[in-house]
């Protein structure tokens, strides 16, 4: 368990992150520098900040984004992981579906919202199934790209049950594309990865037909 709670860290890693294990500020000292250039942008946009629906804005948002959007680049907050032996004898695939994914786009910081599909074979160990939704809940609470995010979760998922058995695909909504721009509402954005005994096209249409 150990090693898989240590490969995390690896992961975290490859994130376009400054120092994700070492931030020199504690959580409220985010939040109080956080709230501050809030207030200076929403008093740029000309909002304001006496109106009693608006004067507390700033620190909302401010907790929200450490606390819960973005929590996910604090590798304090990265999920235990729980292996358990197979003692079932289970080598079929196990498939955990329509995992919520609430992320943020990394581009315009506006919400992407989507399902993730996972899937392994044991090779001896098994997962807590409400580790895989914490996994991906925690890669997810991070500014994303959807590809990335995708490959977090498998990485992740390998690294704590020590195989190359794993698939993962996400369907999501981008609110970049839905609410800005091109204001598509209609379209949604799938990626998927398949490694180890996934990577064979019986076994991957086996998982697909199964979504």
């Amino acid at each position: 368990m150990e090693n898989g709670n240590a490969a995390l860290n690896i992961v975290n890693e490859e994130h376009p992150l400054v120092a994700i294990n070492s931030s020199p500020l504690t959580n409220e000292e985010k939040i109080k520098k956080i709230s501050y250039h809030f207030k200076q942008i929403m008093q740029t946009l000309g909002l304001d900040l006496n109106d009693d629906s608006l004067k507390d804005t700033p620190d909302r948002v401010a907790k929200m984004y450490v606390k819960e959007a973005f929590s996910g680049l604090d590798a304090k907050n990265k999920p235990k992981i729980s292996l358990f032996d197979n003692n079932y004898k289970y080598n079929e695939m196990l498939i955990e579906k329509n995992i919520s994914v609430y992320s943020y786009c990394e581009h315009h910081f506006v919400p992407i919202v989507g399902k993730a599909h996972v899937a392994y074979i044991s090779t001896g160990k098994v997962i807590g199934l409400s580790k895989i939704n914490r996994l991906v809940q925690h890669y997810s609470k991070r500014p994303q790209v959807q590809e990335r995010l995708t490959v977090q979760i498998a990485e992740a998922l390998k690294a704590a049950l020590q195989t190359e058995d794993v698939a993962v695909v996400i369907d999501a909504v981008h609110f970049c594309v839905a609410s800005r721009g091109i204001r598509d509402t209609s379209s949604s954005t799938i990626t998927k990865h398949f490694s180890g005994r996934f990577a064979n096209a019986e076994t991957k249409n086996e998982f697909l037909s199964m979504l």
